[in-house]
């Protein structure tokens, strides 16, 4: 497979893109995957739909950069990224991370260490309906612990 990052509008299948991501490799011995989900609700308030913006070819390179670092940092075999954009409702999928390698504690590690990067620093905005309006959220939430973990200081501050 060589797309590893795929920001979209349309929705994704989690069992074609482990499929996908396995295909012919031999080497796997556990995959890690992570699915994201459009809630409800926001800081307390209800949320009815949420848009999602980002710069194209901005976001991709920043995605694939950290990508590169998580084969870096992690004994991994393989890993896809796909981000959805546009309009979305509460239950609709929105984020998926998947990894592959021989063990599951490197693929664990590395699902985590992308989802971090993705809920703290990846380049996404939001605008979120609520029963007050529509309101402009940073889609990056900023969580210094998770960072910290991986050794990486916040761009958003």
């Amino acid at each position: 497979m060589n797309t590893r990052v795929s920001i979209q509008t349309e929705d994704f299948d989690l069992s074609a893109e482990v499929a996908l991501l396995r295909a012919d490799e031999k080497r796997v011995g556990a995959v890690c995957s992570f699915v994201g989900t459009v809630r409800d609700r926001n800081d307390g308030q209800s949320v009815s739909t949420m848009e999602l913006e980002h710069y194209p070819g901005m976001t991709e390179k920043a995605i694939e950069e950290m990508i590169d670092e998580a084969f870096r940092r992690f004994d991994i075999f393989g890993a896809r990224v796909i981000h959805r954009v546009g309009l979305l409702q509460p239950l609709d999928q929105i984020v998926l991370v998947v990894v592959t390698s021989a063990h599951r504690g490197e693929s664990f590690q590395a699902c985590e260490f992308l989802m971090d990067y993705l809920k703290t620093q990846a380049p996404f905005w939001k605008k979120e309906q609520t029963p007050e309006g529509a309101r402009w959220v940073d889609a990056r939430v900023s969580d210094d612990a998770a960072l910290s973990r991986w050794g990486i200081t916040s761009q958003n501050a």
